[in-house]
């Protein structure tokens, strides 16, 4: 029986070990696309029901705005809020800008510097968060 250098061993055995860490990655990479997908699909999810919470909470305000609406103190309310009404003997003064529209908001320069270092990307880009539009 002859025996087989180590260096014959591993030769023999660099193409499997080379067929297994590549089958490897890509089953891993076939699970983490999807994986990041159905995370991003999930945190969209809680978002659009925080946001149609907020919309239940906001129709319920309107709602009670149409209830005041109906009693005529509501309704002198919105007359002197938005159509400037004044009783007898009262004065009326209404500012406006010279042109009639609000002065846009300073913009920050900072806003669109991203500052986020490789590793938060990369646990972004692993979890998903990166397919999550902003906002």
């Amino acid at each position: 029986m002859a025996r087989h250098s180590d260096g014959e061993t591993r030769s023999r055995h660099s193409p499997l070990i080379a067929v297994v860490l590549i089958v490897a990655l890509a089953v891993t990479l076939a699970g983490i696309f999807p994986f990041r997908q159905i995370l991003a699909q999930n945190r969209q999810v809680e978002n659009t029901q925080g946001k149609l919470a907020t919309l239940e909470q906001e129709n319920l305000v309107l709602q009670q705005r149409i209830e005041d609406l109906k009693t005529d103190v509501g309704v002198e309310e919105l007359a002197r809020e938005q159509l400037g009404m004044v009783e007898p003997g009262e004065i009326g003064v209404t500012i406006d800008s010279p042109d009639g529209s609000e002065l846009p908001a300073p913009r920050d320069p900072a806003a669109s510097f991203d500052d986020r270092g490789f590793l938060q990307k990369l646990w972004e880009f692993l979890t998903g968060r990166d397919l999550e539009p902003d906002g």
